[in-house]
């Protein structure tokens, strides 16, 4: 299908913004209709695009602002990306369905004897047990995702709502959730603002959430294992957990009952990334529902914080340093996330999801606009983040 107006009729709007030095046709192989290699002219490079993709878009012809080498391309590509309605009734159906798995997983770790039978007392037992954990969990996924959706609302960009994902019988009733971009970023500041938006809300209701349960929690010995076929899991450390704790009790937690003539530091540096040897008979944080629920917020943000793809750190690495650059460390990333699997093998789930989606990337259409100073801070700000939330060993199995 021919264009509504010849390619001499784009020059005319690209001409105004747009110092033109040579012109390339390009058909559906290539990926676009024209290629116009320059520079911008005297000319806020946010502006300029704004400009020409409204003067286009009537002609439904999308803009691309390209890095060339040395100098700068504007791409012509067919077609207006126009975001179809979601069905919200899905992301209803989703959160009403997580609320009762977390209820659930609340109640079962405060829960020492089975449900009644009675359904009515045994839906009672679930909600009075339940509901501190299920309020905590939810109100940190729920800051997380909104703190996306908002953003991106702010800045124009059509998102989903929440998609939460129950997961019933799991230490957390829930993976979690996601929202979806229905249409690309325009430039890498956007990209940065919606995508530190979530994991500094959620981490803006779990630390005080983490606070409120360490405060209901209590500090006792570690009871060795009793019993053929039991286990004991305890929670791993991050850097910001350690620290929570010690405000908290005045020391770091978990305690040995002896160093064994170990160096203390060379033991607490071996037990954070191995979660061995574990203490038992010292003492550690018997942890609250509401606790466990601001400990698993620590967790959620580290796992999206993962620099890669299209995760929210993935984000900020792109911004940072570039697609291609963040293509050279994504194998880095995943040879590193393979060797923490060899202390929690979950990690090795990571780095098989890091391998086959970390490829992929949320691409502005202007990539010609760089970072301010203000979000070169803010994304060095988040990967600062990323380690102090990052639990090596997140989940110890002992027995």
């Amino acid at each position: 299908m021919e264009n509504p107006v010849s390619s001499i009729d784009y020059r005319t709007f690209i001409d105004r913004i747009f110092v033109i030095e040579d012109v390339t046709e390009g058909s559906q192989k290539v990926g676009y209709l024209t290629r116009y290699r320059g520079h911008l002219r005297e000319i806020d490079s946010i502006q300029a695009y704004s400009q020409l993709a409204e003067q286009l878009k009537p002609f439904n012809i999308t803009p691309l602002f390209r890095k060339d080498g040395e100098k700068q391309s504007i791409l012509l590509v067919d077609g207006v990306v126009t975001p179809k309605e979601s069905n919200s009734l899905i992301n209803l159906i989703l959160f009403l369905l997580t609320i009762l798995s977390v209820l659930f997983a609340g109640a079962s770790y405060g829960l020492a004897d089975p449900l009644p039978v009675n359904f009515m007392q045994a839906a009672g037992v679930l909600i009075s047990k339940g509901w501190p954990f299920a309020l905590s969990m939810m109100a940190i996924l729920s800051a997380h995702e909104f703190g996306h959706y908002f953003m991106g609302r702010y800045h124009g960009v059509r998102v989903t709502l929440p998609y939460f994902i129950p997961f019933p019988f799991s230490p957390f009733g829930t993976m979690g959730a996601v929202i979806n971009m229905k249409e690309p970023p325009r430039n890498k500041r956007e990209l940065m603002d919606i995508g530190i938006a979530g994991p500094l809300a959620g981490l803006a209701v779990a630390i005080p959430v983490l606070i409120i349960g360490l405060r209901l929690s209590s500090v006792d010995a570690i009871q060795a294992v009793s019993g053929t076929g039991q286990t004991m899991m305890m929670e791993g450390n991050s850097l910001l957990y350690l620290f929570l704790k010690f405000i908290t009790f005045g020391q770091f937690l978990p305690q040995p009952a002896t160093f064994n003539g170990m160096n203390p530091i060379l033991y607490w540096i071996g037990y954070f990334f191995t979660g061995h040897p574990f203490p038992i008979g010292g003492r550690d944080v018997m942890i609250d529902a509401v606790a466990w629920a601001g400990w698993a917020g620590l967790l959620i943000t580290a796992l999206n914080l993962i620099p890669a793809g299209q995760l929210d750190g993935g984000h900020m690495l792109y911004v940072l340093v570039g697609k291609e650059k963040a293509k050279k460390i994504r194998p880095l990333i995943i040879a590193l996330l393979i060797l923490m699997g060899f202390v929690w093998n979950g990690w090795w789930l990571w780095a098989g999801i890091v391998f086959f989606v970390g490829r992929f990337y949320a691409e502005p259409v202007d990539q010609i606009t760089e970072l301010d100073g203000k979000r070169k801070v803010l994304a060095v700000f988040g990967l600062i983040i990323f380690i102090l939330v990052l639990t090596p060993v997140p989940l110890i199995l002992i027995g």
